[in-house]
């Protein structure tokens, strides 16, 4: 058997109402995601996290190095893409375009030997992992917080045990945010802070100490990614837990972050990263420095579902009796393609979502859905 065909889909869905957060604002979702199908018409599906249109360029710069392998050696095929663009793409885009294969591939050799993807990747250590709500984005410029209340006893309503919210616009108005959506959850819910490396080392310290009282998980991306001396030294100065690496790529990118002493908890979205077969080894370079990893997810429901089964098979270091409880995250904001693009539907009971035991991911794409979100303009393309 072997990988006959690859194909990307670049799928948008327009969003009833913007919003923003420290760097830009969303007005609609764009995603890349790329089915690959073997030449018994098995077949996996993937998705890329980063800028879609360019994605799909590095998926078809890949191809060659793709079609015609055996899909159930997905590591050798991962390292055959990896030498053959190393020269000029050991950050990025492409890596990203490799993560999106890559997945794929997992989908469709789990497909193929009826196991889930849990499994193939050593076992499920545990069969539910605990969400926290991604949220509180800003969407009116002149009241930025109007509706952060509401929404974080939503978030609790919904049976939520942990929520992250969006910083950035400025010190004070932060420390104002944070105070009120810590009032409105109470002291036993777990409260997460983001500011996608917005401040400098000097603002983000101010705000880290006015914050510490409110009981912060952690602080996400305080600082500019480049600055992993900037991050250590950030640690020193607050008792807040410092969080990084969305913007990281292969284990190489974060080797610079654990060697630095920069953070206390990565997060590699596995959608551009490396996937699932560098997440691996990603995980274990975090458990052998002792540092806890939590994945960067957005996107479609292709990209949590590989969360899920990554995290179920993450080591608890160090061990005891009573485990504690593994974090996901969960984007709560408007997004079509994490709702409608693939059945069965995600759900969350009593605070958890349970790993898939079916084969592969454990989901499929609904095809009409998918024509629906490529649009008479952005039609699937086979490369």
């Amino acid at each position: 058997m072997i990988i006959e065909k690859i194909e990307t889909f670049i799928l948008k869905d327009k969003l009833s109402k913007s919003f923003f957060f420290s760097q830009w604002e969303y007005s609609e979702r764009c995603i890349c995601v790329v089915k690959v199908t073997a030449s018994d018409g098995t077949y996996g599906w993937g998705e890329g996290y980063g800028p879609a249109p360019v994605l799909e360029a590095g998926i078809k710069l890949l191809k060659p190095f793709v079609v015609g392998e055996n899909p159930l050696g997905n590591e050798v095929v991962w390292n055959k893409m990896y030498r053959k663009t190393l020269d000029f793409a050991r950050r990025g885009i492409l890596v990203a375009s490799m993560s999106a294969i890559d997945i794929a591939i997992w989908d469709l050799k789990g497909k193929i030997l009826g196991l889930p993807v849990s499994t193939l990747l050593g076992g499920a250590h545990r069969n539910r992992v605990q969400p926290y709500a991604t949220g509180f984005y800003y969407t009116d410029y002149d009241n930025p917080s109007r509706d952060f209340v509401e929404e974080a006893k939503l978030y609790v309503s919904q049976g939520f045990k942990a929520m992250k919210m969006k910083v950035g616009l400025g010190i004070k108005e932060d420390v104002e945010y944070v105070k009120m959506v810590r009032e409105a959850i109470g002291p036993d819910i777990k409260l997460m802070v983001d500011s996608n490396h917005a401040y400098t080392l000097r603002e983000a310290t101010e705000l880290a100490r006015k914050i510490e009282k409110y009981d912060i998980g952690w602080f996400e991306e305080p600082i500019s990614p480049e600055f992993y001396g900037q991050y250590n030294e950030l640690r020193q100065k607050t008792t807040i837990p410092i969080s990084g690496g969305e913007c990281e790529y292969l284990r190489f990118g974060f080797q610079q972050l654990i060697q630095n002493k920069s953070v206390d908890i990565i997060q590699p979205d596995i959608c551009a990263s490396g996937g699932l077969t560098e997440a691996k080894r990603i995980a274990a370079l975090a458990s052998a420095n002792g540092i806890d990893v939590i994945p960067h997810t957005w996107g479609t429901s292709i990209g949590i579902h590989v969360a899920l089964h990554f995290i179920s098979n993450l080591e608890s270091v160090p061990g005891r009796m009573y485990q504690p409880e593994f974090l996901m995250e969960y984007d709560q904001t408007e997004n079509g393609l994490r709702e409608k693009l693939t059945f069965p539907s995600i759900e969350m009971k009593d605070g958890f979502i349970e790993v898939p035991n079916r084969p592969g991911l454990g989901i499929d794409v609904d095809e009409d859905m998918l024509e629906s979100f490529a649009g008479k303009k952005t039609k699937k393309i086979t490369i």
